[in-house]
């Protein structure tokens, strides 16, 4: 499996286990939880992405029951989590409504909160969830500073930011911000064509790319000439049509990290079939007027 360095010292690796679903499986056992974490590594997939609110609060507990489970895990995995995002949910019966909170305290004890979940000492990556308009980007620039200065988070990044929310919060920082993770997919490409993308491309940033299969939109049936196209591809490398949707985003020079989530575990084996899936630049581009459903001009 490919790495990536986000900086001098982290790398990540091509492919990221997405984790927000976690919780949600029948199965929350510890051992069910390490046979993903097993199948991911098998495959050279070290990384796993996860988020406070994830399973409504749930899913780094149900993580951290395995690693706490096989300490040996750790040194073998890089943990990315997000955090700012503030849910109405039984256990904050105290919140009235849905908010973002970048304040130091709110995202002090985050970070705290998830070390202690996934039983870790740092974490590896740490990224705001969401743009918070009321960020006062002194202050929160100056706590993701002083989280990696004191160890307890390797590197920051972001994820949903514009590239107007990047400059403000970067210029209040000394340490640099190392991805910004977006929605990015064949059928949803704007970020190819509004600057996302090339903001980052132009700072040598891989971005990170959530719901990279459009959340299963792309099997059901909103796009069959683009889903038949894709089986038609992904079997000519004995894959399926997932695999050459993720080869679309991995043939962009950006370095795009696809990050994929799913609890069944014949799914996260083959997930690393996309490295294996080879695009052409004509290929590339029938599958971005598929995904758009118009021609380019």
């Amino acid at each position: 499996m490919e790495r990536i360095a986000l900086n001098g010292d982290l790398e990540i690796s091509r492919i990221v286990y997405g984790m927000w679903r976690l919780a949600d499986d029948a199965d929350r056992s510890e051992s069910n939880t390490r046979a993903k974490i097993d199948a991911c590594l098998a495959q050279g997939i070290t990384s796993f992405d996860q988020a406070d609110i994830y399973g409504d609060y749930e899913s780094q507990t149900v993580l951290g029951a395995a690693l706490k489970a096989a300490p040996d895990l750790r040194d073998q995995i890089e943990i990315v989590t997000k955090a700012d995002i503030a849910l109405t949910s039984d256990k904050a019966p105290h919140r009235r409504t849905k908010h973002y909170y970048t304040s130091r305290a709110h995202l002090t004890a985050s970070v705290d909160q998830s070390l202690a979940e996934m039983g870790l000492d740092y974490l590896d990556l740490l990224l705001i969830h969401r743009p918070d308009p009321l960020m006062d980007a002194h202050e929160t620039g100056a706590v993701l500073d002083e989280l990696v200065t004191t160890g307890k988070v390797r590197a920051v990044g972001v994820s949903n930011f514009r590239l107007f929310d990047w400059t403000l919060l970067q210029s209040s920082m000394k340490t640099p911000l190392v991805t910004n993770q977006i929605e990015l997919s064949v059928v949803n490409s704007e970020p190819f064509r509004n600057g996302d993308v090339a903001f980052l491309q132009e700072r040598a940033i891989p971005p990170m790319a959530w719901s990279p299969l459009a959340g299963g939109a792309l099997f059901g049936g909103a796009h069959p000439k683009l889903l038949a196209r894709l089986r038609e591809i992904g079997g000519d490398y004995d894959a399926d049509a997932s695999a050459a949707a993720i080869a679309w985003l991995l043939r962009h020079p950006a370095r795009v990290i696809p990050v994929l989530g799913t609890n069944n575990l014949d799914r996260i084996s083959a997930m690393s079939d996309a490295m294996r899936v080879k695009l052409d630049r004509e290929t590339w581009f029938e599958l971005y007027e598929l995904g758009n459903g118009f021609e380019i001009p």
